[in-house]
């Protein structure tokens, strides 16, 4: 499709949608990851100048538990209205005729969102100081939702804890990939052996972390990319912003790049009430290196196979080695 076919649709459903006539002045293509199309889109509905932002699904599966567009639109819209920090979302089509895919409109929020701006801009600078508490506040927010009536949401089976559920998706994934990996087959016969329990699931973002929030002077002003969101261990989500590959050069800092763990964690217990296991949090860090490591694999092979060609993802491959080494420091660093 191209960018005129584009708007031109885009006119069409939004001027149905809104019962305004709408009038797009801009079409520009931004970042939108490996999953999405993703464009800013500058418009006048009736007389009024408005911004939104358009996802739109690409040809290529990244990964076949990902929400659709319609679910993510109704997971978006029970994050808004709990007050969650999101654009807010405005429509969704699973028509693929209308854009030649399904598609999700939502609200402009200014700001950057990639990582490695969010920790080096010196815009930012301040904003960096107010991230981990901002971070914490709204991840207990989301753990707090009820998503009783989100029954898309992928969950552990009967007989399985989150921690055996991670488990046991990497050794599928690696399987379905025909790879044999003596660090990844090792990290997981420790993470077996060593898997924490959990007292409750919770709502789980699935990729909270820098370059998935939307940062401005101020701090955190929205969080983005909520695909990968499923039912888990709240925990999961306190590890994961701070594996090693998420630090963007700064990798002194646990934090994202940005600050230490622990401060984060204590505001977390602060807006939660709950009281954290730092060392089932050190567990999901490794789980995660392990699951990223997979992926990183799984990428590389859509290049390889010729589904989906991308400079990107088949660079990709190359980093699983970085993930290996990061799950045997933690690993001996724990002692164990």
């Amino acid at each position: 499709m191209t960018q005129k076919e584009l708007q031109a649709g885009l006119e069409t459903f939004i001027t149905q949608a809104a019962g305004k006539t709408a009038t797009i002045t801009d079409l520009v293509p931004l970042a939108g990851g490996t999953s999405h199309d993703t464009w800013l889109v500058t418009l006048m509905l009736g007389d009024e100048e408005q911004r939104l932002v358009l996802r739109r699904d690409l040809t290529t599966t990244v990964y076949t538990a990902a929400l659709e567009r319609e679910q993510e639109y109704q997971l978006l819209q029970a994050a808004y209205d709990q007050g969650v920090q999101v654009p807010r979302p405005r429509w969704y089509s699973s028509d693929a005729s209308i854009l030649g895919a399904p598609f999700l409109l939502m609200d402009y929020v200014g700001g950057l969102s990639t990582g490695r701006q969010v920790v080096q801009a010196p815009e930012l600078e301040s904003a960096r100081s107010l991230l981990p508490a901002q971070m914490a506040e709204q991840l207990a927010r989301i753990h707090q939702m009820d998503y009783a009536a989100l029954d898309f949401l992928h969950a552990p089976r009967s007989d399985y804890s989150p921690a055996q559920e991670a488990v046991a998706q990497i050794h599928e994934l690696l399987d379905s990939l025909q790879i044999e990996s003596p660090v990844l087959e090792f990290g997981l016969r420790w993470a077996a052996e060593n898997a924490p329990a959990c007292d409750h699931l919770t709502l789980i973002h699935g990729d909270f972390r820098l370059g998935n929030l939307i940062v401005g002077p101020e701090g955190l002003n929205a969080i983005i990319d909520w695909e990968f969101a499923h039912q888990g261990d709240p925990l999961e989500e306190l590890a994961y912003p701070c594996m090693r590959d998420w630090r963007f050069g700064e990798g002194h800092l646990r934090l994202g790049g940005i600050a230490d763990r622990e401060p984060f964690i204590a505001a977390y217990e602060q807006h939660s009430g709950r009281t954290v296991d730092r060392g089932a949090v050190d567990w999901w860090e490794i789980m995660g290196n392990l699951r990223w490591g997979a992926v990183c694999l799984a990428q590389a092979k859509r290049h390889v196979s010729g589904s989906g060609l991308s400079v990107e993802v088949a660079s990709l491959g190359r980093r699983s080695a970085e993930m290996q080494l990061e799950v045997l420091r933690l690993i001996e660093e724990r002692g164990i």
